[in-house]
């Protein structure tokens, strides 16, 4: 079996883990204020705010950024549920729009039609770990007052023009489940340049608390623990390697797949991490197929778009790229420990279903 993915967990990740259970201290420690001063550098951020999740980060940080009921957030619907989760939550209106069909983000030509009175924030997804366009959702935003809050739970390490996600817009939120580019095993991350909404995530995601037991405002229990912020210094000293080689089997797909597949685009100016290599494909249940039988993982991201979903259909809008993305899509293995071997083999069952 090829894995699409598994996390890398080696010696080093083992040994950080028995140094925090020797310590006896496991919350609220020297590991995690470590792992936040390392994790916000890396991302060009003044500030970083370790949290128990991905969809805690956009939480936490939509309510520090004082995001709240009624108000209008803009988001795609071709991401994951939690982006938009996070928003209903805090019982804030998720406004759908489509996307480019390209990139697969929103884009300000697509966002401006769907501001209001009541917007009060554009929340782009940098899917697949392929930056959303910041310059122009940021020039948009400027002009019409908006927040932008960056979903970067797949694209840590991704650059537009030279500069990390996550520190563009009012915050980034990032993800360390276990499938992304780096882990924690779970765990999340805001990365901020405003002092005044890191001091208030802090807050809310400490029960309120910055002295104990005042409590200044209500709070939830969303803290990183010691565990996960060791593991994520290591993982993070090695994350520019694996970056690296996501974007060398990315590199070789580019060169080898052929025929009826659409890979990746990657927009001029930035920098892709890869946290999947998505094609398009006219067989998608072929090659479904033939990956079962040759025992290839592949994942479908997402094959009921988010505006689609329970919560969210009634009075979905249409949003046809979104929709028709979602009927072609599918993720094949570019997890860095990937042997040429598997990859060649891989290379070979695309094409051998959809390359003529």
């Amino acid at each position: 079996m090829i894995p699409i993915s598994r996390p890398i967990i080696g010696q080093e990740e083992r040994e950080a883990v028995d140094r925090v259970l020797s310590s006896g201290m496991l919350v609220s420690g020297a590991e995690v204020r470590g792992f936040e001063e390392e994790f916000a550098a890396y991302a060009g951020a003044g500030h970083g705010i370790g949290v128990g999740s991905g969809t805690a980060a956009l939480h936490v940080g939509l309510l520090a950024a004082g995001v709240g009921v009624g108000d209008e957030v803009i988001l795609p619907s071709f991401t994951f549920a939690a982006t938009a989760n996070a928003v209903r939550l805090i019982g804030a209106i998720p406004v759908f729009v489509d996307i480019e069909d390209r990139t697969y983000s929103i884009t300000a030509e697509l966002v401006e039609p769907a501001i209001t009175d009541l917007t009060v924030a554009i929340m782009p997804v940098h899917l697949f770990g392929h930056p959303a366009p910041m310059d122009e959702l940021l020039e948009l935003a400027s002009g019409k007052g908006l927040m932008v809050m960056e979903d970067a739970a797949q694209a840590h390490g991704a650059t537009v023009n030279g500069h990390p996600v996550g520190a563009l817009g009012a915050f980034g939120a990032f993800s360390f489940y276990p499938t992304k580019n780096m882990t924690t095993g779970e765990g999340g991350m805001i990365t901020t340049n405003d002092p005044e909404l890191a001091r208030r995530a802090r807050l809310l995601r400490n029960q309120g608390m910055e002295e104990r037991y005042l409590h200044e405002l209500v709070g939830l229990n969303e803290r990183m623990t010691e565990i996960e912020g060791a593991i994520g210094r290591v993982q993070l000293g090695r994350l520019s390697q694996w970056i690296g080689q996501r974007r060398e089997n990315a590199a070789y797909y580019d060169q080898h797949l052929s025929g009826r597949v659409t890979k990746p685009f990657v927009q001029k100016g930035v920098t892709h991490v890869y946290h999947q290599y998505t094609i398009r494909v006219p067989d998608r249940s072929g090659l479904i197929e033939a990956f079962e039988r040759e025992g290839i993982g592949y994942g479908v991201y997402y094959p009921r778009p988010t505006h689609l979903q329970p919560p969210y259909a009634q009075g979905a809008p249409s949003l046809p790229v979104t929709e028709r993305l979602a009927e072609e899509v599918i993720s094949i293995p570019i997890r860095p420990d990937l042997t040429p071997e598997e990859r060649t083999r891989i290379a070979e069952v695309v094409n051998g279903v959809v390359g003529s």
